[in-house]
């Protein structure tokens, strides 16, 4: 939460009781619009967005892509452009922010010889890149990932401070929901949960108290998960606690369930660094992994790696979703961006919704269109 401090009266003078009340209103969050007043929304989200690292530059030693040598920090917003077209008719865009942003020194998170650890922080310019990525809607970033502390508390903080000065909104610091300004006196509730968070995703019965709330004070809430196994070998969805790393990683289908449960409208998905099934709950919808979006680096962009989506859709006055589609994309080592005419994203998605939700998995046709399935 954003403290904003109240206007400090004049010497020997008491406050202008007009101005505490205005700067009490900014504190207590923006109005809330009742049903009639609320609008469609369109929203695009996508998985995770790593822009590159300056905590270890090494992997770009002695590296070409062709006849040009890799540059380990590439300007972000060359990075992040391909995506512009692709969000351009969203009035709000979700990203998860995959490592920190900032500069400096900052504390060693991963032991010497690790095979199994990536230490994330991106360029200070990351931030604004993020903005600029649909300059006509907002933009809102989640921290609710394993890389956000990647430089520490510090930096966590930073990476907060670089997102507002952008003017990137952020989620998934605390418990409490982030509002989403979406137009006259109409908000939409952003909450953001992992493992590693404040708001986890293991205490089910807090994940509704959580929801529930944000569902009371602003009617519709998009939630986002970062959860579950890695790699390719965790494609599929199992309703089961997963375990990477040696960590509890959660339970994506009961997480997401409990979320829907208490009010979600969306949820959204990221962690497993592949794309996951899309499943319908009701008139909710769950994207189960997004996949990796833009990662600039030394990670493995190969196969399933490289498959990434974005998930559009407009949100009703009533918290409904139509008009979803996946717009897929690609990348191309150390992780430059592109619409894929291929759709290979979305066909991923469709096959592993037929096999791991049968009954509720979403129907997705080669060009991207989510739908019920029929009975």
């Amino acid at each position: 939460m954003t403290l904003i401090p109240l206007p400090q009266p004049a010497s020997g003078r008491n406050p202008n009781p007009a101005s505490v009340l205005a700067a009490l209103i900014l504190i207590s969050g923006v109005a809330i619009a009742q049903p009639s007043t609320r609008k469609d929304v369109r929203f695009c989200a996508g998985g995770d967005v790593s822009l590159g690292t300056n905590l270890d530059t090494s992997w770009s030693v002695n590296r070409f892509d062709g006849d040009t040598r890799v540059r380990a920090l590439p300007d972000p917003r060359d990075l992040l452009a391909p995506l512009s077209p692709l969000v351009s008719d969203a009035g709000l865009v979700l990203l998860n922010v995959e490592g920190a942003i900032g500069d400096g020194p900052a504390p060693r998170k991963c032991a010497r010889r690790s095979t199994l650890c990536y230490a994330l922080r991106q360029q200070p310019a990351a931030a604004a890149a993020l903005r600029h990525v649909n300059d006509s809607g907002v933009v809102v970033g989640n921290v609710a990932n394993n890389h956000a502390h990647d430089a520490g508390e510090a930096g966590l903080l930073e990476t907060r401070r670089w997102l507002a000065q952008a003017g990137v909104l952020t989620t998934g610091a605390d418990t409490l929901a982030t509002p989403v300004p979406v137009g006259d006196a109409d908000t939409i509730a952003v909450l953001g949960f992992s493992p590693w968070s404040i708001a986890g995703v293991t205490d089910l019965d807090a994940v509704r108290r959580h929801v529930t709330r944000a569902a009371e004070r602003y009617g519709r809430v998009i939630v986002t998960m970062h959860i579950g196994a890695e790699g390719a070998t965790a494609r599929h969805t199992p309703d089961r606690i997963e375990h990477f790393a040696g960590e509890n990683r959660g339970n994506s289908v009961a997480f997401a369930r409990a979320a829907v449960e208490a009010g979600a409208s969306l949820v959204i998905g990221s962690g497993p660094h592949v794309l996951r099934a899309i499943e319908w709950n009701g008139r909710s919808l769950i994207a189960h992994s997004l996949g990796n979006l833009v990662t600039y680096g030394p990670f493995n962009h190969s196969g399933y790696n490289d498959h990434g989506a974005l998930l559009c859709a407009t949100l009703t006055p009533d918290g409904s979703v139509r008009d979803a589609v996946l717009r897929s994309t690609t990348q191309r080592a150390p992780g430059y961006v592109q619409a894929d005419p291929a759709n290979l994203g979305a066909r991923d998605v469709a096959e592993l919704s037929r096999q791991d939700f049968p009954a509720t998995g979403a129907e997705i046709s080669p060009s991207g269109e989510i739908k019920p399935r029929p009975r």
